[in-house]
Protein backbone atom coordinates (compact mmCIF):
# COMPACT_ATOMS: atom_id res chain seq x y z
CA UNK A 1 0.00 0.00 0.00
CA UNK A 2 0.94 3.28 -0.27
CA UNK A 3 -0.37 7.02 0.33
CA UNK A 4 -2.59 8.07 -2.93
CA UNK A 5 -2.25 11.35 -2.48
CA UNK A 6 1.71 11.00 -2.47
CA UNK A 7 4.59 11.98 -5.25
CA UNK A 8 4.87 8.18 -5.60
CA UNK A 9 0.95 7.76 -6.23
CA UNK A 10 0.67 10.52 -8.99
CA UNK A 11 3.73 8.58 -10.92
CA UNK A 12 2.41 5.66 -10.87
CA UNK A 13 -1.00 7.28 -12.01
CA UNK A 14 0.41 8.93 -14.72
CA UNK A 15 1.95 5.40 -15.91
CA UNK A 16 -1.52 3.84 -15.88
CA UNK A 17 -3.03 7.16 -17.80
CA UNK A 18 -0.99 6.47 -20.19
CA UNK A 19 -1.56 2.80 -21.13
CA UNK A 20 -5.48 3.18 -20.76
CA UNK A 21 -5.46 6.15 -23.38
CA UNK A 22 -3.70 3.45 -25.76
CA UNK A 23 -6.04 0.47 -25.12
CA UNK A 24 -8.89 3.03 -25.51
CA UNK A 25 -8.13 4.67 -28.55
CA UNK A 26 -8.75 7.88 -27.53
CA UNK A 27 -6.91 11.16 -26.27
CA UNK A 28 -9.44 12.04 -23.66
CA UNK A 29 -8.66 11.54 -20.17
CA UNK A 30 -9.76 8.16 -18.83
CA UNK A 31 -11.36 8.53 -15.58
CA UNK A 32 -10.65 5.37 -13.36
CA UNK A 33 -13.77 4.93 -10.74
CA UNK A 34 -13.54 2.03 -7.66
CA UNK A 35 -16.76 0.87 -8.54
CA UNK A 36 -18.87 -1.80 -10.38
CA UNK A 37 -19.54 -0.18 -13.76
CA UNK A 38 -23.19 0.21 -12.56
CA UNK A 39 -21.63 3.16 -11.13
CA UNK A 40 -20.73 4.68 -14.05
CA UNK A 41 -23.66 3.99 -15.77
CA UNK A 42 -25.10 6.16 -13.09
CA UNK A 43 -22.24 8.76 -13.15
CA UNK A 44 -23.24 8.89 -17.62
CA UNK A 45 -27.17 9.77 -16.90
CA UNK A 46 -26.27 12.24 -13.61
CA UNK A 47 -23.99 14.52 -15.57
CA UNK A 48 -25.97 14.01 -18.90
CA UNK A 49 -29.47 13.80 -18.06
CA UNK A 50 -31.28 17.28 -17.66
CA UNK A 51 -35.16 15.96 -17.49
CA UNK A 52 -35.62 13.13 -20.76
CA UNK A 53 -33.52 10.34 -21.52
CA UNK A 54 -33.92 8.02 -24.60
CA UNK A 55 -32.58 3.80 -23.45
CA UNK A 56 -31.97 1.70 -26.04
CA UNK A 57 -33.26 -1.76 -24.77
CA UNK A 58 -32.93 -5.12 -25.98
CA UNK A 59 -31.96 -6.67 -22.63
CA UNK A 60 -31.48 -7.00 -19.10
CA UNK A 61 -28.21 -4.82 -18.90
CA UNK A 62 -29.69 -1.93 -21.37
CA UNK A 63 -33.04 -1.86 -19.35
CA UNK A 64 -30.68 -1.56 -16.09
CA UNK A 65 -29.59 1.95 -17.74
CA UNK A 66 -33.41 2.86 -18.23
CA UNK A 67 -34.18 1.68 -14.75
CA UNK A 68 -30.71 3.69 -13.25
CA UNK A 69 -32.36 6.64 -15.42
CA UNK A 70 -35.92 6.26 -13.83
CA UNK A 71 -33.62 6.17 -10.25
CA UNK A 72 -32.09 9.28 -10.75
CA UNK A 73 -34.85 11.02 -11.79
CA UNK A 74 -35.19 11.52 -15.07
CA UNK A 75 -38.36 10.83 -17.52
CA UNK A 76 -37.13 7.96 -19.58
CA UNK A 77 -38.38 6.69 -22.77
CA UNK A 78 -37.88 3.54 -24.42
CA UNK A 79 -36.59 2.15 -27.98
CA UNK A 80 -37.62 -1.56 -26.98
CA UNK A 81 -36.96 -4.74 -28.60
CA UNK A 82 -37.44 -8.37 -27.69
CA UNK A 83 -34.44 -9.87 -25.84
CA UNK A 84 -32.09 -10.97 -28.69
CA UNK A 85 -32.49 -8.29 -31.27
CA UNK A 86 -30.00 -5.12 -32.11
CA UNK A 87 -31.25 -1.67 -32.69
CA UNK A 88 -32.04 -0.44 -36.02
CA UNK A 89 -30.20 3.36 -36.24
CA UNK A 90 -33.08 4.41 -38.77
CA UNK A 91 -35.67 3.58 -36.46
CA UNK A 92 -33.43 5.26 -33.83
CA UNK A 93 -33.35 8.38 -35.81
CA UNK A 94 -37.51 7.95 -36.03
CA UNK A 95 -37.57 8.13 -32.57
CA UNK A 96 -34.94 10.97 -32.05
CA UNK A 97 -37.61 13.38 -34.83
CA UNK A 98 -40.23 12.08 -32.52
CA UNK A 99 -38.95 13.97 -29.10
CA UNK A 100 -36.49 16.10 -27.20
CA UNK A 101 -34.06 13.96 -25.49
CA UNK A 102 -31.09 15.04 -23.40
CA UNK A 103 -29.13 11.55 -23.89
CA UNK A 104 -29.72 8.32 -25.56
CA UNK A 105 -28.11 5.28 -23.35
CA UNK A 106 -27.07 2.10 -25.25
CA UNK A 107 -25.01 -1.51 -24.64
CA UNK A 108 -22.75 -1.90 -27.22
CA UNK A 109 -22.40 -5.51 -26.11
CA UNK A 110 -25.55 -7.05 -24.69
CA UNK A 111 -24.42 -9.59 -21.89
CA UNK A 112 -27.47 -11.43 -21.27
CA UNK A 113 -27.99 -12.03 -24.95
CA UNK A 114 -24.83 -11.83 -27.06
CA UNK A 115 -25.86 -9.06 -29.18
CA UNK A 116 -23.47 -6.76 -30.57
CA UNK A 117 -25.31 -3.34 -31.03
CA UNK A 118 -23.28 -1.20 -34.15
CA UNK A 119 -22.69 1.57 -31.58
CA UNK A 120 -20.76 4.07 -34.68
CA UNK A 121 -24.02 4.01 -36.91
CA UNK A 122 -26.11 4.96 -33.71
CA UNK A 123 -23.94 7.56 -32.36
CA UNK A 124 -23.63 8.79 -36.06
CA UNK A 125 -27.88 9.06 -36.54
CA UNK A 126 -27.74 10.45 -33.00
CA UNK A 127 -25.23 13.15 -33.92
CA UNK A 128 -27.92 14.70 -36.66
CA UNK A 129 -29.26 15.85 -32.99
CA UNK A 130 -26.60 18.05 -31.47
CA UNK A 131 -28.44 18.23 -28.08
CA UNK A 132 -28.36 14.45 -27.43
CA UNK A 133 -25.88 12.97 -26.20
CA UNK A 134 -24.55 9.36 -26.84
CA UNK A 135 -24.05 7.33 -23.55
CA UNK A 136 -22.78 3.68 -24.30
CA UNK A 137 -22.39 0.53 -22.08
CA UNK A 138 -19.88 -1.34 -23.14
CA UNK A 139 -18.82 -3.62 -20.33
CA UNK A 140 -18.34 -7.25 -22.61
CA UNK A 141 -17.45 -4.99 -25.58
CA UNK A 142 -14.36 -2.80 -24.57
CA UNK A 143 -11.31 -4.78 -25.28
CA UNK A 144 -12.80 -7.37 -27.32
CA UNK A 145 -13.86 -5.74 -30.65
CA UNK A 146 -12.71 -2.25 -31.94
CA UNK A 147 -13.96 0.96 -30.43
CA UNK A 148 -12.80 4.05 -30.82
CA UNK A 149 -14.65 6.58 -28.69
CA UNK A 150 -13.05 9.70 -29.77
CA UNK A 151 -13.82 9.29 -33.87
CA UNK A 152 -17.18 7.60 -33.33
CA UNK A 153 -18.89 10.52 -31.43
CA UNK A 154 -19.28 8.59 -28.65
CA UNK A 155 -19.65 11.03 -25.25
CA UNK A 156 -19.72 8.57 -22.86
CA UNK A 157 -18.07 5.59 -22.95
CA UNK A 158 -17.86 2.84 -19.93
CA UNK A 159 -16.46 -0.53 -18.93
CA UNK A 160 -15.76 -2.69 -16.10
CA UNK A 161 -12.56 -4.08 -14.89
CA UNK A 162 -13.99 -8.57 -14.92
CA UNK A 163 -14.68 -9.10 -18.37
CA UNK A 164 -12.79 -8.68 -21.55
CA UNK A 165 -10.08 -6.45 -19.53
CA UNK A 166 -9.43 -9.71 -17.80
CA UNK A 167 -8.65 -8.24 -14.22
CA UNK A 168 -10.54 -8.85 -11.11
CA UNK A 169 -13.70 -6.79 -10.57
CA UNK A 170 -13.42 -3.51 -8.42
CA UNK A 171 -12.83 -0.77 -11.36
CA UNK A 172 -14.78 0.41 -13.87
CA UNK A 173 -13.37 3.40 -16.76
CA UNK A 174 -15.40 5.94 -18.47
CA UNK A 175 -14.14 8.41 -21.25
CA UNK A 176 -16.01 11.64 -21.53
CA UNK A 177 -16.22 13.74 -24.80
CA UNK A 178 -15.33 17.41 -24.24
CA UNK A 179 -19.39 18.39 -24.80
CA UNK A 180 -20.08 15.73 -22.10
CA UNK A 181 -18.40 17.41 -19.43
CA UNK A 182 -19.48 21.06 -20.75
CA UNK A 183 -23.02 19.51 -20.39
CA UNK A 184 -22.09 18.26 -17.02
CA UNK A 185 -21.07 21.78 -15.56
CA UNK A 186 -24.98 22.66 -15.73
CA UNK A 187 -26.41 19.21 -14.87
CA UNK A 188 -28.35 19.73 -11.83
CA UNK A 189 -28.30 16.28 -10.40
CA UNK A 190 -25.00 14.94 -10.97
CA UNK A 191 -24.32 14.44 -7.05
CA UNK A 192 -21.31 13.91 -5.56
CA UNK A 193 -19.42 10.29 -5.72
CA UNK A 194 -19.82 10.01 -9.41
CA UNK A 195 -19.54 13.98 -10.32
CA UNK A 196 -17.55 13.79 -13.72
CA UNK A 197 -16.29 17.28 -12.95
CA UNK A 198 -14.55 15.82 -9.58
CA UNK A 199 -13.06 13.19 -11.42
CA UNK A 200 -11.17 15.65 -14.02
CA UNK A 201 -10.29 17.93 -11.23
CA UNK A 202 -8.45 14.99 -9.55
CA UNK A 203 -7.03 13.35 -12.62
CA UNK A 204 -5.50 16.98 -13.25
CA UNK A 205 -3.13 16.08 -10.48
CA UNK A 206 -3.26 12.49 -11.33
CA UNK A 207 -4.89 11.65 -8.16
CA UNK A 208 -8.14 9.62 -8.25
CA UNK A 209 -11.52 11.33 -6.57
CA UNK A 210 -12.13 9.23 -3.76
CA UNK A 211 -9.68 6.29 -2.07
CA UNK A 212 -8.86 4.32 -4.91
CA UNK A 213 -9.10 0.53 -5.03
CA UNK A 214 -5.00 0.02 -5.38
CA UNK A 215 -4.39 -3.12 -4.82
CA UNK A 216 -6.64 -4.01 -8.33
CA UNK A 217 -4.32 -0.73 -9.79
CA UNK A 218 -1.51 -2.78 -9.45
CA UNK A 219 -2.93 -5.26 -11.38
CA UNK A 220 -4.59 -2.48 -14.11
CA UNK A 221 -0.87 -1.51 -14.31
CA UNK A 222 0.51 -5.45 -15.17
CA UNK A 223 -2.53 -6.01 -17.46
CA UNK A 224 -2.02 -2.81 -19.42
CA UNK A 225 1.44 -4.28 -20.03
CA UNK A 226 0.33 -7.28 -21.11
CA UNK A 227 -2.93 -5.64 -23.73
CA UNK A 228 -0.27 -3.28 -25.20
CA UNK A 229 2.06 -6.22 -25.85
CA UNK A 230 -0.19 -8.27 -27.43
CA UNK A 231 -1.79 -5.18 -29.34
CA UNK A 232 -5.38 -4.15 -29.51
CA UNK A 233 -6.06 -5.03 -32.64
CA UNK A 234 -4.62 -8.50 -32.61
CA UNK A 235 -6.76 -8.45 -29.37
CA UNK A 236 -9.82 -8.15 -30.64
CA UNK A 237 -8.83 -10.54 -33.78
CA UNK A 238 -8.28 -12.94 -31.07
CA UNK A 239 -11.82 -12.71 -29.47
CA UNK A 240 -13.49 -12.50 -33.06
CA UNK A 241 -11.47 -16.01 -33.89
CA UNK A 242 -12.66 -17.73 -30.52
CA UNK A 243 -16.19 -16.35 -31.55
CA UNK A 244 -16.36 -17.76 -34.96
CA UNK A 245 -15.03 -21.36 -33.22
CA UNK A 246 -18.06 -21.19 -30.71
CA UNK A 247 -20.86 -20.04 -33.50
CA UNK A 248 -19.02 -23.30 -35.74
CA UNK A 249 -19.26 -25.48 -33.16
CA UNK A 250 -23.10 -24.80 -32.34
CA UNK A 251 -23.64 -25.88 -35.92
CA UNK A 252 -21.68 -28.89 -35.36
CA UNK A 253 -24.14 -30.04 -32.65
CA UNK A 254 -26.87 -28.96 -34.84
CA UNK A 255 -25.48 -31.37 -37.86
CA UNK A 256 -24.77 -33.86 -35.16
CA UNK A 257 -28.88 -33.93 -33.97
CA UNK A 258 -28.44 -31.54 -30.67
CA UNK A 259 -31.03 -28.99 -31.30
CA UNK A 260 -28.79 -25.76 -30.04
CA UNK A 261 -29.29 -21.96 -31.48
CA UNK A 262 -27.65 -19.05 -30.79
CA UNK A 263 -29.64 -16.15 -29.88
CA UNK A 264 -27.84 -13.07 -31.72
CA UNK A 265 -28.94 -12.60 -34.89
CA UNK A 266 -25.72 -13.24 -37.72
CA UNK A 267 -24.07 -9.67 -38.06
CA UNK A 268 -24.96 -8.37 -34.24
CA UNK A 269 -23.06 -11.17 -32.62
CA UNK A 270 -21.04 -10.68 -29.75
CA UNK A 271 -17.20 -11.61 -29.95
CA UNK A 272 -17.09 -11.98 -26.37
CA UNK A 273 -19.60 -13.53 -25.21
CA UNK A 274 -22.41 -16.34 -26.99
CA UNK A 275 -25.75 -16.72 -25.62
CA UNK A 276 -26.85 -20.33 -26.78
CA UNK A 277 -30.65 -21.57 -26.46
CA UNK A 278 -30.51 -25.14 -25.12
CA UNK A 279 -33.07 -27.67 -26.99
CA UNK A 280 -36.36 -28.09 -25.72
CA UNK A 281 -36.53 -29.93 -22.15
CA UNK A 282 -33.10 -29.10 -21.61
CA UNK A 283 -32.56 -26.95 -18.52
CA UNK A 284 -30.07 -24.35 -18.40
CA UNK A 285 -29.20 -24.84 -14.28
CA UNK A 286 -28.68 -28.67 -15.18
CA UNK A 287 -26.47 -28.28 -17.72
CA UNK A 288 -24.11 -25.40 -16.13
CA UNK A 289 -24.49 -27.80 -12.98
CA UNK A 290 -23.07 -30.73 -14.67
CA UNK A 291 -20.26 -28.95 -16.39
CA UNK A 292 -19.32 -27.91 -12.89
CA UNK A 293 -18.93 -31.49 -11.52
CA UNK A 294 -16.46 -31.99 -14.78
CA UNK A 295 -14.48 -29.05 -13.29
CA UNK A 296 -15.43 -26.07 -15.68
CA UNK A 297 -17.37 -23.05 -15.31
CA UNK A 298 -19.68 -21.71 -18.28
CA UNK A 299 -22.42 -19.35 -17.90
CA UNK A 300 -25.70 -19.81 -16.65
CA UNK A 301 -28.60 -17.58 -18.55
CA UNK A 302 -29.37 -14.26 -17.35
CA UNK A 303 -32.79 -12.98 -16.34
CA UNK A 304 -35.60 -14.24 -18.72
CA UNK A 305 -33.27 -16.93 -20.09
CA UNK A 306 -32.03 -18.48 -17.04
CA UNK A 307 -33.89 -21.83 -17.88
CA UNK A 308 -33.87 -22.13 -21.12
CA UNK A 309 -29.81 -20.85 -22.24
CA UNK A 310 -26.37 -20.86 -21.36
CA UNK A 311 -23.35 -18.51 -22.14
CA UNK A 312 -20.02 -19.09 -23.07
CA UNK A 313 -17.86 -16.36 -22.12
CA UNK A 314 -15.03 -16.57 -24.88
CA UNK A 315 -13.06 -13.19 -23.78
CA UNK A 316 -9.98 -11.41 -21.49
CA UNK A 317 -6.68 -13.55 -21.94
CA UNK A 318 -9.11 -16.87 -22.64
CA UNK A 319 -6.82 -18.65 -25.65
CA UNK A 320 -8.40 -20.70 -28.67
CA UNK A 321 -7.01 -24.14 -26.80
CA UNK A 322 -8.76 -23.62 -23.31
CA UNK A 323 -12.19 -22.86 -25.10
CA UNK A 324 -11.97 -25.96 -27.22
CA UNK A 325 -11.32 -28.01 -24.16
CA UNK A 326 -14.55 -26.07 -22.29
CA UNK A 327 -16.50 -27.02 -26.11
CA UNK A 328 -15.55 -30.54 -25.41
CA UNK A 329 -16.94 -30.72 -22.19
CA UNK A 330 -20.49 -29.15 -23.45
CA UNK A 331 -20.90 -31.33 -26.54
CA UNK A 332 -20.00 -34.37 -23.90
CA UNK A 333 -22.48 -33.30 -21.48
CA UNK A 334 -25.12 -31.99 -23.86
CA UNK A 335 -24.92 -35.75 -25.87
Amino acid sequence: MMSHRGATSQEFMRGIQAGLKTVFCTERPVFISTSSATGLMEAAVRNAGRTKILSLTNGAFSERFAQIGRACGFEVDTYELPWGQAHDPEVLRDRLEGGVYDAITMAHSETSTGVLNDIRALAAVAHDFPDTLVLVDSVTGFGAVEVRPDDWGIDFLLTGSQKAFALPPGLSFGVASHRMMERAKEAPNRGYYFDLLFFQQNHDKDQSPTTPALSVLYALEVQLHRMLTEGMETRWTRHAEMARRTWQWVGEMREDGVDLDIVAPDGHRSPSVTTIRLPQGVNGPDVTGAVIDRGWLVGGGYGQLKSTTIRVGHMGDHTMDELEGMLAVLTEVLS
